[in-house]
């Protein structure tokens, strides 16, 4: 935690917490918060799908649901960023109250409901960061996390055109399928369903014509059966998509929790999805035989997690909820523990450790203090 952090995170957490997180959002985007001094190493360091990233460390959607902060976040020292989830048309989400910190249990539940500004505002906020870039390196890549309008009746229409509007725009792009918030959402996961979806946003990714088309990627839940895993690790390679991010949050509710709010409605994400996330990344990186680069994500909150996933098969890792209770240094950390942790383990590269298998049988959440 900066020490930045360590005067304002109180503050911020006697707020509503979607108060506090506009309030963070709207600082980041004024350049308010402080910029860590840069951390490099060559160890972290891959090229994926044609994209070079100086970390392997993303923030991930639902952050930045509208594009705003982007270049704020990979100052603060993420590798990648994720920007979304964005519907064709602006919807406003479900009703207030709909997030909810489980502090004693390093956890949140939101119910959100694919609140967003809409593809042509998000489109704006992207094209105007490139305006006033001109000439300069992309410092990291940027991603769009595709969604349906809740009261969508083609759900592949949406995803389709939301394909077409960001092709040219974002580094890739992700059919989302499980967030637990949108009704019927998940069902799209089945095996036929979701070989028709990927049919239809393929075809649309390919009627753009476009010499680098960005990859398609599918992020999926945690709550699936081993039919489920096998169904869509079929479809994923069967298409050819780009790759997979496991996983979303979970319906789950853990014996473990404690706090009061463990009973709001919603998906829960943070420490408690650390372990089952990690197992389902572990199973499909098995189930696609290590051929389909995974972006892990689901409780990562120290570089000893980060660690994990990679092993556990993941080529990227994403984190939110532990910025909630950590604060904006916390990817600079992670990546200066990590590169250490390669270190330790004789890996020239984080390449190297994707799938190498865990240190200790799962699940364990990886969770321990920060190297010194």
């Amino acid at each position: 935690m900066t020490g930045f952090y360590d005067l304002i995170g109180p503050a911020l957490r006697c707020l509503d917490p979607e108060t506090a997180h506009s309030l963070a959002l709207g600082a980041l985007k004024r350049g308010l918060v402080p910029v860590p001094p840069s951390f490099e190493d060559p160890r972290l360091r891959q090229t994926l799908w044609g994209l070079e990233f100086a970390n392997p460390v993303g923030l991930a959607a639902g952050f930045d649901k509208d594009a705003e902060a982007v270049d704020a976040m990979l100052a603060q020292g993420f590798g990648f960023v994720e920007a979304g989830t964005v519907t064709p048309k602006a919807q406003p989400g479900n009703p207030r109250p709909r997030l909810f910190r489980l502090t004693r249990d390093g956890a949140i539940i939101n119910r959100l409901g694919f609140n967003s500004a809409g593809h042509e505002a998000v489109l704006g906020n992207l094209l105007t960061r490139h305006r006033n870039r001109p000439g300069r390196p992309r410092p990291g890549p940027v991603g769009v996390n595709l969604g349906q309008n809740a009261d969508s009746t083609d759900a592949a229409g949406d995803y389709a055109t939301g394909v077409r509007v960001f092709a040219g725009t974002a580094d890739y792009l992700v059919v989302n399928v499980s967030s637990p918030n949108t009704p019927g959402l998940r069902a799209l996961q089945s095996r036929d369903a979701l070989a028709d979806l990927l049919r239809a946003v393929q075809g649309a990714l390919a009627d753009a014509a476009l010499e680098n088309p960005p990859p398609l990627l599918l992020k999926v839940a945690p709550d699936l059966t081993e039919d489920d895993k096998r169904d869509i690790a079929e479809v994923a390679m069967e298409k050819g998509i780009g790759g997979i991010i496991a996983t979303n949050t979970t319906l789950e509710r853990p014996d473990t929790l404690t706090d009061r709010r463990r009973g709001e409605a919603g998906g829960l994400s943070g420490r408690p999805l650390f372990d089952p996330s990690t197992q389902v990344l572990a199973d499909f990186h098995r189930l696609t035989e290590g051929r389909l680069p995974l972006i892990g994500v689901g409780g990562v909150a120290t570089g000893a997690d980060a660690y994990a996933k990679i092993r556990a098969g993941a080529s990227l890792v994403q984190l939110y909820t532990a910025l909630v209770f950590e604060g904006p240094g916390l990817a600079d950390a992670i990546n200066r523990d990590l590169a250490a942790l390669l270190e330790r383990d004789d890996f020239a590269n984080v390449a190297e450790a994707v799938g190498a298998g865990p240190l200790r049988a799962f699940p364990v959440h990886a969770g321990s203090p920060k190297m010194p």
